[in-house]
């Protein structure tokens, strides 16, 4: 089915077609859990009499100051922080608080440029997502249908909306997110992946071509319901996966993609020309479609050199700065067009992790990271600020090839490191560990590695360099009583969410052993805290994470339950649905939202 929609139609259309979001007048309060969590130094001495948990209590105070008056009045958001009445269990309440320049919080409402305390968010209200992305100028989510939906300035650019999300992507059943400036990545239910531009201009269909939906000889969608009105493309390898295989996990940094398939292989996906500037994407040469040729299949090879590889002396001092002998010629490849979404339609495994089992993948804003299946970490890319992790010896700021992250410093040789996750965000890197010398309850430590400016590696300090990995106070070696077991259990970290813009929210599993009727899940922050995105009133950044306080002082606990859901268009989805409170940062921004449990 061909289209040869206008521009000016175009944006017309998404003006009369915005969809209008349930809502609800109703604030209601946040349940106060009950569930404790300790932090117990257990010696000789007192082994086998601990009988009861010590809370771990924040040195700093978090003050939930509620927005000025001026500000309350010119927003049509809640300014009260969300503290739901009880027995009131069907309710589902987002929050936001930080930096809202860009209209990423509010979507078609009017809302002040920074929210500092946590603020129910309406057009959220009886709304579970799959998933939700925040970027600097533009946001994503993915609805209880899996149809992705976008908003925010840099979204909309010069195009006058409601400011509304628009429905960009459908009946696809996506079920995870990633954005960057230029693009936003999905991942279906089914392991295919697809790309979107950030900018609602860049989305036309180019006259006289068939929709993303059918093909050039029979356009089928339009009986389905499922012609899409935005141009998509879908990343594909270039040889066919093998029965049974797909893909299970996105992430992506500032210009490069990776992907996790089910068999515990790892791909890559040039973004644009920049992918590869410190190497994160573990391989120079990939080809990509060649549209200067007119012919379909024409393919263009391409090779992205790392800078430091390509100007060896690019830091050098001018006296004795010279230019390489063998410094490569002008790549053609500058002339190519890398921002449309068309630019590179390929993922490419990387060749040094070929044979290896893989089953965690993370990116940070300029490197990558893979956890292997027995749990050994190995990370490349930029490391001007030891965000690798490779210890303070290595003084490389580009790692070119998957390398060993050592885990295990400074503990004794008895003592095992188990990593259970990697997270990255920004120039921060996160590790979770086991630790266990054989003899006493294992323990659980969250390091940290990377640019900790204003304060994200947790460890009390600002450090704009922290090349060996360390602990992070306060969420660190924590344990509780368990009345299943009769004795103290390690609190395992749930979640990491990292801000590119160096801010860091951390929940903690303090729901798995609260019983049933009570308790939630701790919220952590620290960091930067310009734009009041850490949620406590203030401006100041913090270097050791605090504990998130709700208005009337009580703990700040996310949720875990069965509800109603809807989708973003009101309608009843389904009822009865497990879902989740999830925690995520974007550029100096933090949201709670609803997440449905897979």
């Amino acid at each position: 089915m061909l289209r040869g929609t206008s521009q000016v139609a175009k944006r017309a259309r998404v003006a009369q077609t915005s969809k209008h979001f349930f809502s609800s007048s109703r604030h209601h309060a946040k349940p106060k859990g009950s569930s404790a969590y300790s932090k117990v130094a257990v010696t000789s001495a007192l082994a086998g009499a601990v009988s009861a948990a010590v809370l771990l209590s924040s040195s700093q105070t978090v003050h939930s100051d509620a927005p000025s008056s001026s500000e309350a009045s010119s927003s049509s958001y809640s300014s009260k922080t969300a503290v739901r009445k009880p027995g009131d269990d069907e309710a589902l309440d987002s929050l936001a608080w930080g930096s809202n320049r860009n209209h990423v919080l509010s979507a078609g409402t009017q809302q002040p440029e920074s929210l500092k305390t946590p603020t129910n968010v309406e057009w959220l209200q009886s709304v579970a997502l799959r998933d939700l992305r925040l970027h600097n100028e533009h946001a994503a989510c993915a609805d209880a249908r899996g149809d992705v939906y976008q908003w925010g300035d840099g979204f909309f650019g010069d195009i006058q909306t409601s400011g509304e999300p628009v429905l960009t992507l459908r009946g696809k059943n996506i079920v995870a997110l990633q954005t960057t400036s230029s693009r936003v990545f999905a991942l279906s239910a089914s392991g295919r992946v697809y790309a979107l531009s950030s900018s609602l201009s860049k989305q036309d269909l180019p006259a006289g071509t068939p929709t993303p939906a059918s093909t050039p000889w029979w356009g089928t969608g339009w009986i389905w319901s499922t012609e899409q009105e935005h141009d998509f493309v879908e990343i594909t390898t270039g040889e066919k996966l093998p029965w049974g295989e797909k893909f299970v996990s996105i992430s992506a940094g500032n210009d490069h993609l990776l992907a996790l398939t089910s068999s515990g292989r790892t791909f890559a996906h040039p973004i644009n020309l920049n992918a590869n500037s410190h190497g994160q994407m573990g391989s120079r040469k990939f080809d990509i479609p060649d549209h200067s040729l007119g012919h379909p299949h024409a393919r263009h090879l391409l090779e992205l050199t790392p800078k430091a590889i390509a100007d060896p002396f690019a830091k050098s001092t001018p006296a004795i700065r010279r230019t390489s002998a063998t410094a490569p010629e002008s790549s053609p490849a500058v002339s190519l067009d890398d921002s449309s979404i068309h630019f590179s339609d390929r993922l490419f495994e990387i060749p040094a992790l070929k044979g290896i089992q893989v089953n965690k993948i993370a990116t940070g804003g300029r490197s990558s990271f893979v956890k292997t299946s027995e749990a050994r970490v190995l990370g490349w890319g930029a490391n001007e600020f030891g965000q690798i992790g490779l210890g303070g010896n290595i003084t490389l700021d580009v790692i070119t090839v998957p390398t060993e992250v050592i885990l295990w410093r400074n503990t004794p040789q008895a003592m095992r490191t188990t990593c259970l996750d990697v997270y990255a965000g920004g120039d921060l890197t996160f590790f979770k560990v086991e630790r266990s010398d054989g003899t006493a309850m294992p323990y659980v430590d969250v390091l940290a590695c990377g640019n900790g400016q204003w304060g994200g590696l947790g460890n009390a300090l600002f450090s704009n360099a922290q090349g060996t990995p360390l602990r992070a106070k306060n969420v660190s070696g924590l344990l509780e009583y368990s009345e299943q077991t009769k004795n103290l259990q390690p609190i395992y970290p749930y979640d990491i969410s990292i801000s590119p813009s160096g801010h860091v929210l951390l929940t903690l599993e303090t729901i798995a052993r609260s019983g049933p009727g009570g308790g939630g899940r701790d919220l952590l922050a620290w960091g930067a805290n310009q734009d009041y995105q850490l949620g406590n009133g203030k401006r100041g950044s913090v270097a050791s994470p605090m504990t998130l306080e709700s208005a009337d002082g009580q703990r700040f606990l996310l949720e875990k339950k069965r509800a109603e859901v809807r989708d973003l268009s009101g309608k009843v989805w389904k009822k009865g649905v497990e879902v989740e409170q999830r925690a995520v940062t974007g550029f100096g921004t933090s949201v709670v939202y609803w997440r449905i449990c897979s």
